[in-house]
């Protein structure tokens, strides 16, 4: 419904030149309907050691600083379980002015279309790597559920709150997107994905993109296999 409230969770990890400008980008939205677009905006420093939290002090509603760095499935949880909201809007941090255009995820949600809705990057960047864990995050997805999204590890969703009480087995790392939606369409929740002009930072062909694809490869064949197992979540 129209007048359900949102709470916006925003994992960071050493995004001290990118947080300030996707924080001010969530706020120039919040004032554009009749109603404010969320109620609180939280975000989660997971153990940075730049001055993450102290640029996000000036826009958010509160600042959870982890010790040490946990992975972002367990700072969105962090984020979440504090979380007032029927709806918590997940955006990654190096979105900057392109985080505007989250509003739209909230729509097809507060309309009771879809129970969680994902953000598809109309427009990825040719300078990506070759795709090889997002195929292997939609083919287990799809082997597990029966269902094909093109953006299983999409960071930015608008999720319903009592979607995300259900979650058992929360994944710390970079399986949690994948997590997610496996349990959330198991549980019988319906999920949309939706095109939005969005754009963030691309590790790219480097040698630390491919070890950073390496390692959520790894954390998303850990979700999976976590998941195979069981007949629900």
């Amino acid at each position: 419904m129209a007048d359900e409230s949102v709470s916006i969770v925003v994992p960071a990890w050493n995004e001290e030149n990118t947080i300030g400008a996707t924080l001010e980008a969530l706020h120039r939205i919040r004032g554009k309907t009749s109603h404010p677009l969320w109620s609180e905006l939280i975000v989660v420093d997971d153990g940075s050691t730049d001055l993450t939290a102290e640029r996000a002090s000036r826009w958010a509603t509160v600042v959870i600083e982890h010790e040490r760095r946990l992975g972002k499935g367990a700072a969105m949880r962090s984020g979440w379980m504090r979380a007032k909201g029927d709806i918590v809007l997940f955006a990654d941090a190096d979105l900057e002015h392109s985080a505007e255009h989250l509003a739209g995820l909230l729509e097809p949600v507060r309309r009771g279309e879809a129970d969680m809705a994902v953000a598809r990057f109309e427009q990825p960047s040719a300078r990506g790597g070759f795709g090889l864990a997002k195929r292997f995050a939609g083919n287990g997805i799809y082997r597990m559920t029966g269902l094909r999204f093109e953006a299983p590890l999409s960071g930015q969703r608008a999720v319903r709150s009592e979607l995300l009480r259900k979650m058992r087995h929360v994944p710390v790392g970079f399986g949690i997107e994948v997590g997610l939606t496996i349990d959330a369409a198991r549980l019988g929740y319906r999920i949309c994905e939706v095109p939005l002009p969005l754009c963030h930072r691309e590790m790219g062909k480097s040698l630390s993109g491919f070890w950073h694809r390496g390692g959520q490869m790894v954390a998303i064949a850990q979700t999976m296999l976590r998941r195979w197992s069981r007949s629900a979540p």
